[in-house]
């Protein structure tokens, strides 16, 4: 990976350290920052502004014990597979591979069929979530607007890499689609975040309070996504 500097000027740090990593310029921030990416599964470098190359490097070496050891943490991704039992909308469901029958993906009796050749039930089981969870998010999200006196533009599922969620100042919300995958108490924690958005832009106060009116029980799914997002990423 190269660092870009504001001055144009450009450098390698990849053979110093020993692995990819991915750099990225903080314009406001004056302290170097290590992070890993959940979902890319690399770690990521914030700079600030005229960071010099050995800065960075000696800042990423004096760190490496811990990047190693947080990088060994994340869990193996996997796909979809036959037989396998995942959470979907607080429900546990059986994923059963049925390639003699036609008709996409289906759930009945909390088991989620799924159609046509082997090669393609993960991209299968994927979009039936992704389209689910764009009705059904949509459903819980405008019902919640409505209580505190808030319109819903629309929802969209997204494949986000750091964010749940999000709320436009067009009154629009973004989801990751693999919150889908979470407990169903993390979801109404979830959505009752992004809809209070709609009222607050902030996380003033004001807005944590409508997050509680929403739902009571916020603070266990917080608490959930903080301890646990990441689990949730082992699907590509």
């Amino acid at each position: 990976m190269k660092i870009t500097l504001l001055t144009g000027k450009t450098f390698d740090i990849s053979q110093e350290i020993g692995m990819d990593i991915k750099v990225v310029i903080s314009r406001s921030s004056r302290k170097l920052v290590l992070r890993i990416d959940s979902k890319e599964r690399i770690p990521v470098l914030s700079v600030p502004r005229f960071c010099s190359r050995k800065r960075a490097i000696n800042f990423v070496n004096e760190n490496m014990g811990w990047l190693l050891k947080t990088l060994n943490k994340l869990p193996e991704q996997k796909k979809f597979s036959n037989g396998e039992t995942i959470s979907l909308f607080g429900e546990q469901v059986i994923i059963k591979h049925q390639p003699q029958l036609k008709g996409g993906v289906w759930l009945e009796n909390g088991v989620l069929s799924v159609s046509g050749g082997v090669e393609f039930l993960h991209r299968r089981v994927k979009d039936y979530i992704k389209k689910r969870a764009a009705d059904e998010f949509y459903i819980l999200s405008r019902d919640l607007a409505q209580k505190i006196g808030c319109h819903l533009n629309g929802v969209s599922i997204k494949d986000t890499k750091s964010r749940w969620g999000s709320c436009s100042s067009l009154q629009h919300i973004n989801y990751s689609w693999r919150i889908a995958l979470a407990p169903r108490f993390v979801i109404n924690y979830l959505m009752a975040h992004e809809v209070a958005h709609l009222k607050y832009a902030d996380h003033s106060h004001a807005f944590w309070k409508c997050v509680a009116e929403l739902e009571p029980n916020w603070r266990q799914g917080n608490d959930w996504l903080k301890s646990y997002g990441k689990d949730l990423y082992i699907y590509p």
